[in-house]
């Protein structure tokens, strides 16, 4: 044999073994995908899962006029549907992650081989659907070689069968309602909602870009702790979609020299719109949830499952309510502040050392920190121990959060600082509650004060004695009392000894209409009054129009004694702007699942509580507060005080309200409830202890402390005329009988008394 004949011989088994190991690494290819697809290397998904991949779905509360207050979320998405995708954001993803997305049936090959050739130094090999795969059923890809080949291969496998089963745009919404692009941003209608502000269909092609620039990795092309590298990654993108002819030269260099122009909305659950509602809600959902099954029998997710509750808050409403407590509340707590430097046993008054000690040990013992220990096994020596060392902390204040050294023990005292606050909103027509605001921050101070607190009412119970009378007697506004000290036996009603109560001025003389004397808030007519009617009667018309809390039968309740929640008392207000017809207060419209099948619609309970006529004229009575009482202010403007007072705000309102304020005893709490035709409002403020007040009346007073959170809300909704609020007079029933102008009848022989408000006992 010749050497050529060697030399040829050698040649062709190279070429033998050459097309041998290539047929075998195709063949063990092939062998891979066939294993794979048959789960050899691990479960792959079945075809229920491919058809229902969009798991872990946030549940939505929606305000009546349509917008997301908030979610109760295991991750916090809410899909979207491929209409709801600007075009520019699509544009973005294709020209960045996929060129040749709409050519390929899952897998570029071209790019696949680039990828392996270049190391990825050119760009993956991934395809959109290929990372689809990876996101839904594996997540992140392994560090062992082995492992991630093998996970390579079931997202091929994954995304051929993704392809098979959905549409392009499918494909594409699929991918950006999946996508974690951190901070609680989970898919592409969070994201856009935290980072921007803005649902994804309003994204602008900077925006768009920004957003596709965090695909490549969340955690590292985070605009919150990286905006300098985000924005370089956004110029990148856009690049590509100028590279794809989806922008021009112009555009390109435009974009890329603006900022970001971030606008965060973050959406935990101390965040966002009406915290306190959504809290309350979140426990309704519980038992409701308990109360109506699947068609299968097991229970919904709360926060996976992708519920759609409609409720009757209004998110502009509600806005303007939030805003309002806030710019009044850190006012007043600024004067509050500057009153307790000379408050030896600050913030409380009322108690001496022994007592302020025994508040602050209790407070200890409510907290977490001290329950978390106890369970421990902590000695009570040691936990005190741990209230004195300091630690870093972030405590709150009216300006932001605050990063300090702090002991546990000087923070609780810090925060009993801190007044608090409540609003509450109804339409009396319909029961649908408009605004809930149970306190300044939900994160720091997560005790509602809309349904879960009850204080003292004070004067604004006041007004359910005259209704009583009203209802019972058919007494006018005009009708007179005389203004002279009054004494109930101890014997009629089995008290301990005879009760004379005061007026708050200890001034007194001459007669007064029913109008003044509830403008002004005179205590001795309103117990003249009670022991007229009987008490008993004043507390079957305060649970008739809406209060639930339990209320004794003693004369003292017209003075507001008794403890009720700003809940029940708008409820019970409501019904007098609704002429006499008691609403239900209510908060859902109606529950829907996933795929928008209604699972309940919720509907109002009504009863009549007292006669159009009582309500039209306890209205008009109501009314006397605002035209000449202690909620006078409302018209003529607040006064502005020095820096040692609360700065007045000019209300100036004309329109009809009927109103009453209410401040307890020393001050502890204030009210103010308002009502005109189409919305009652009410207000309480006080701290968290009733021993933490203002010192004096002029700044302790429900007209100081409460009135002026009402008048800012409802200035802020005049201004906004979508809302349509009410500055028409109370309608007029026909048929009157009970005279309610007081100019008809002869002059009264009234005293002029001192307008101001009553602390009660």
């Amino acid at each position: 044999m010749t050497k050529k004949q060697t030399s040829n011989d050698q040649f062709s088994k190279y070429i033998k073994w050459f097309w041998k190991t290539i047929f075998a690494g195709i063949s063990f290819v092939i062998l891979l995908f066939i294993l794979a697809s048959f789960g050899a290397f691990g479960t792959l998904p079945s075809f229920e899962e491919l058809e229902s991949p969009e798991r872990n779905t946030a549940s939505e509360v929606i305000s009546v006029d349509g917008k997301t207050l908030g979610k109760y979320a295991y991750e916090n998405r809410t899909p979207v549907k491929y209409k709801d995708l600007p075009e520019n954001l699509i544009n973005a993803l294709i020209a960045t992650e996929d060129e040749r997305f709409y050519d390929h049936s899952g897998i570029d090959f071209r790019a696949s081989v680039r990828a392996v050739v270049m190391l990825g130094r050119e760009g993956g090999g991934s395809t959109i659907t290929q990372q689809l795969a990876k996101l839904l059923f594996h997540g992140e890809g392994s560090r062992n070689i082995v492992e991630r080949i093998l996970q390579k291969v079931k997202e091929y496998v994954i995304a051929i069968r993704l392809e098979r089963q959905y549409t392009k745009q499918e494909i594409l919404t699929m991918y950006l309602n999946k996508y974690d692009y951190l901070n609680l941003a989970v898919g592409i209608r969070s994201a856009s909602r935290i980072y921007f502000g803005k649902e994804p269909i309003d994204l602008k092609i900077p925006e768009s870009a920004m957003l596709v620039g965090m695909l490549k990795n969340a955690s590292y092309f985070n605009p919150l702790k990286r905006p300098e590298l985000v924005k370089n990654r956004r110029n990148v993108v856009l690049g590509q979609m100028y590279k794809n002819d989806f922008i021009t030269k112009e555009q390109r260099d435009a974009f890329q020299a603006t900022p970001l122009n971030l606008n965060v909305h973050r959406e935990g659950h101390s965040d966002g719109s009406a915290t306190y509602f959504r809290e309350y809600l979140r426990d309704f959902m519980k038992t409701w949830i308990k109360n109506n099954p699947k068609p299968d029998g097991t229970e919904y997710n709360l926060q996976r499952d992708g519920l759609k509750i409609y409720v009757t808050i209004d998110s502009r409403m509600q806005k303007y309510a939030e805003d309002a407590m806030k710019e009044h509340m850190a006012n007043l707590q600024r004067v509050f502040y500057k009153e307790q430097k000379n408050n030896k046993t600050a913030p409380f008054y009322d108690l001496d050392e022994d007592q302020v000690a025994t508040t602050m040990e209790q407070a200890m013992k409510r907290s977490d920190r001290w329950i978390r220990m106890r369970k421990n096994g902590a000695s009570e020596s040691e936990i005190k121990a741990s209230f004195k060392e300091k630690t870093s902390m972030s405590v709150f204040s009216y300006k932001g959060e605050i990063d300090t050294i702090m002991s546990p023990y000087d923070s609780i005292k810090y925060y009993k600082h801190i007044l608090r606050s409540g609003l509450l909103s109804i339409e009396p027509q319909t029961g649908h509650v408009k605004a809930w605001v149970g306190g300044v921050n939900y994160k720091h101070f997560q005790f509602d004060a809309v349904k879960q607190q009850k204080r003292q009412v004070g004067s604004t119970f006041k007004p359910f004695v005259y209704a009583a009378a009203i209802n019972q007697l058919k007494l006018s506004p005009c009708y007179k009392l005389p203004n002279t000290p009054y004494t109930i036996p101890a014997e009629k009603y089995g008290m301990a000894a005879d009760w004379t109560p005061k007026n708050s001025d200890n001034k007194y003389g001459g007669e007064l209409t029913l109008k003044k004397a509830l403008a002004n808030s005179i205590n001795v007519i309103t117990v003249k009054l009670i022991d007229m009617v009987h008490p008993k009667t004043v507390v079957n018309l305060a649970q008739s129009v809406g209060i639930e809390s339990e209320i004794p039968e003693v004369p003292s309740i017209a003075l507001g004694s008794v403890d009720l929640s700003l809940y029940e008392m708008v409820g019970a207000y409501s019904t007098f702007a609704n002429k006499g017809l008691r609403i239900e207060p209510m908060v859902l419209m109606r529950i829907e699942d996933k795929n928008g099948l209604v699972l309940e619609q919720f509907m109002p309970n009504s009863k009549e509580a007292l006669s159009e006529e009582s309500a039209y004229v306890i209205t008009n009575l109501l009314e006397g507060v605002t035209e000449s009482g202690s909620g006078i202010r409302l018209r003529t403007g607040g006064t502005t005080y020095a820096d040692n007072m609360v700065t007045g705000y000019p209300y100036k309102f004309t329109n009809p309200i009927a109103g009453k304020t209410g401040t307890t005893q020393n001050q502890s709490d204030g009210w103010f409830m308002g009502i005109v035709p189409n919305l009652a409002t009410g207000v309480w403020v006080g701290g968290e202890d009733r021993a933490i007040h203002f010192a004096g009346l002029s700044r302790g007073q429900g007209a100081t402390m409460a009135l002026p959170i009402w008048g800012l809300y409802y200035k802020k909704m005049y201004a906004d005329k979508t809302l349509k609020v009410s500055k028409e007079a109370f309608e007029r029933p026909e048929g009157i009988t009970i005279e309610t102008d007081c100019s008809k009848q002869a002059s009264d022989n009234t005293s002029e008394i001192e307008i101001g408000e009553d602390p009660e006992f």
